[in-house]
């Protein structure tokens, strides 16, 4: 049997099987049987509609791509917020590859990525599907875009990128493998596991491959959560959706759009409505913080920050400016508000907040 039956056959025992209390570690085998034969036919190249992903070089603090149906309205919103030119007509398919922008934001330069539109089973290769979602892979942020008409869809884009590995929204479990050479599978649990039993944790790892190891999980994770560490290649990125052409309809329909879709940002690209808000919460999606950099004999650069992780440390500033600064930096003066007076004196191992002005002492 060929794996593309196995996988055939592994799906309709799925549908047949029902789930219940009894059923889920079967259910949970099953699926880590699944992931990885669908992984098999990927790395193999038989997957359908298979093919190169689209060459995007990055740039910028960060990258964000715009994910949507055909003809939502994407490539006006790239307009609005960068440089770009991208192709706008009121038809579907007019973006045939990918459009770059960058915007110019609280002195951060952001990467927008304008893809073709994706359709049902783009993850499967339906319509370059893959290659279109393979860049969202490498995105710091996915702006799900949809029609004012079509809030519903955004499940579809949800799913097909589901499909491809990228968890949107999620947190990585906080589950650590350590393969040994023997021993067995060690099991360590620092917190109550609701969704797993020991017997289907040893289940998955051994269908990957991995009998002899200790697992350390932090997190009360489910079978998918366990497959999608010990697939290893997952990625795990933020979200904003997007209601695009609100100025076709009334505030009534824009709340029920709300309870459909929880928390979205209502805009016009076509009409620069709220493209400002947009803006605002790309900012605070992304956790920035801007670090202005003070040499000892004369004043902070104020026009070009540093642009760094909420959370990041002095080190790792030391670390932006060039790679080996910090084997040379002895400590810091700050300004701001991470620090109790101007000009105080800390370590490397400080966490400065947003707008501090830093001078790196060597």
């Amino acid at each position: 049997m060929g794996v593309p039956e196995k996988i055939k056959e592994i799906e309709e025992e799925m549908k047949k099987t029902q789930k219940n209390k009894h059923t889920e570690h079967h259910m949970g085998l099953l699926k880590a049987k699944l992931a990885k034969l669908r992984a098999d036919v990927e790395r193999s190249g038989g997957g359908k509609g298979g093919g190169q992903s689209f060459e995007v070089k990055k740039a910028g603090a960060a990258t964000i791509v715009l994910i949507g149906l055909p003809s939502v309205g994407k490539s006006t919103i790239l307009n609005r917020l960068t440089n770009a030119k991208s192709k706008v007509a009121a038809y579907a398919f007019t973006t045939l590859t990918v459009v770059p922008g960058i915007m110019r934001l609280n002195g951060a330069d952001i990467q927008i990525l304008d893809l073709p539109g994706i359709i049902s089973g783009a993850s499967s290769g339906k319509g370059r599907g893959k290659r279109v979602l393979s860049v969202a892979r490498n995105a710091d942020l996915v702006l799900l875009v949809l029609d004012v008409f079509q809030p519903g869809q955004v499940q579809l884009l949800r799913d097909e990128l589901q499909a491809m590995g990228i968890r949107l929204d999620q947190k990585r479990p906080d589950v650590v493998v350590t393969r040994a050479d023997k021993g067995g599978t060690a099991i360590t649990s620092t917190v109550k596991l609701t969704r797993l039993s020991q017997k289907t944790i040893k289940g998955i790892m051994e269908i990957y491959g991995v009998s002899n190891a200790s697992i350390i999980i932090r997190d009360d994770i489910t079978d998918d959560q366990l497959i999608d560490v010990m697939a290893g290649n997952r990625r795990y990125v933020p979200s904003l959706t997007v209601l695009n052409k609100v100025d076709l309809v009334n505030q009534e329909y824009l709340g029920a759009a709300k309870k459909q879709l929880g928390n979205y940002v209502p805009l016009s690209a076509e009409k620069d409505v709220n493209m400002e808000v947009l803006r605002d919460r790309i900012w605070a999606t992304l956790d920035f913080i801007r670090i202005y950099l003070k040499p000892r004999d004369r004043g902070p650069d104020m026009e070009h920050p540093l642009i760094l992780p909420s959370g990041s440390t002095l080190y790792d500033v030391c670390k932006r400016i060039h790679p080996k600064f910090g084997e040379d930096a002895k400590y810091a003066l700050v300004i701001g508000s991470s620090v109790k007076f101007e000009g105080q004196r800390v370590g490397l191992d400080h966490i400065p907040n947003d707008k501090d002005i830093v001078t790196i002492v060597k």
